[in-house]
């Protein structure tokens, strides 16, 4: 019963599978191996973007991190969300990979979407103190959100509009690219440079890999400058090949596709259980996460089960029947007969 992330989720048998395939021998090194040529190959074709610049690095805080500094001068504030990961989880390295660019929050705390309006207005707040104040600069999108809800195409496409009118570049943190996709039931075009998006960092860990996340420019002017930023940062990697075979094993035969709809799947069930017991949710839950309100006497019984997630807005200690909120993250890899076992110790059967 382990919902405090799809992170700790296991890596898919595919996964596993090509890295094994790509030991086999030597390779060139430095992203120079047969499997990346085939990862960029994959990504232009599931993109529609034949002249996407695609890279691969380890972790999400660097795939964001780089884009978002090959997007950004030093002088310059990139708008997001007050609960943007990038503001709230990444411990200051957008700021450190940009050489000091700043944050600027583009919708009110405890909102979960950026509206039109809301970034509008933050973008007209900056460049008003000339050369005291920072410069206007890229809008990054989290897609899913950090509470678990999906733009629209229509909401992408007009946030991206108001970006444009301002000739801002748009970067998407697609940590849950796949999940956020599979929701809408769109394409991975319609999600990016079709609205607009100019960067994406489309996730493969929390979605079934071990380690690894794509950075994809769609207009391959970005692609010298990232892969400078990538090397002086240290996030360029001499056995690249297990990068590439990762990427490689979760796109082919449409594994991303279906390991998201599982995890997707698995959070409806989820939460049409919870709202059986009369469980209220902060947000709606649209893709594989959510936030609950259940009484903190059924957190008591879950957690002492042996349940393992995240309380978010309060404690153990107090009133059994005081409503606390959990944040709840399911996987690809979890069984129906887990949450079944969850739902029931809700219910206090």
């Amino acid at each position: 019963m382990h919902f405090a992330s799809d992170n700790s989720g296991a890596a898919l048998p595919e996964v596993l599978a090509a890295i094994t395939k790509a030991n086999e021998g030597y390779a060139m090194g430095y992203g120079d191996d047969v499997e990346m040529a085939q990862v960029t190959a994959k990504i232009r074709e599931i993109f529609e973007a034949p002249e996407a610049a695609v890279y691969l690095v380890s972790t999400g805080t660097t795939a964001n991190s780089l884009a978002l500094a090959t997007l950004c001068d030093p002088w310059q504030t990139i708008f997001c969300t007050e609960v943007a990961h990038i503001h709230k989880d990444e411990c200051n390295a957008p700021e450190f990979y940009t050489g000091g660019a700043k944050l600027t929050l583009a919708a009110d705390k405890d909102v979960d979407k950026m509206t039109p309006a809301s970034l509008r207005a933050a973008i007209q707040g900056e460049e008003t103190r000339g050369v005291h104040g920072p410069q206007r600069g890229p809008v990054s999108i989290t897609q899913v959100t950090e509470y678990g809800t999906v733009y629209t195409l229509a909401e992408l496409t007009a946030l991206c509009d108001v970006a444009k009118s301002y000739d801002l570049p748009v970067h998407l943190d697609g940590a849950r690219f796949t999940n956020a996709m599979v929701a809408l039931g769109c394409t991975p075009a319609e999600m990016t440079w079709k609205a607009g998006v100019d960067a994406v960092s489309f996730g493969g860990t929390k979605n079934g890999c071990m380690g690894v996340e794509a950075v994809i420019f769609f207009d391959p002017k970005h692609a010298w400058e990232f892969e400078l930023r990538r090397k002086r940062g240290g996030h360029l990697f001499s056995k690249h090949r297990y990068l590439s075979a990762q990427m490689l094993g979760y796109l082919q035969d449409d594994v991303w596709i279906e390991a998201a709809t599982k995890a997707n799947a698995n959070a409806a069930h989820l939460a049409g259980g919870l709202r059986a017991i009369g469980a209220t949710f902060k947000y709606p839950p649209q893709a594989n996460m959510m936030f609950v309100a259940l009484p903190r006497a059924t957190h008591k019984r879950l957690l002492d089960a042996g349940a393992v997630y995240h309380l978010w807005d309060g404690t153990l200690e107090g009133d059994d029947a005081e409503m606390v909120t959990a944040r709840l993250v399911c996987d690809w890899s979890l069984s129906k007969e887990l949450i079944d076992q969850f739902l029931d110790l809700a219910a206090g059967k």
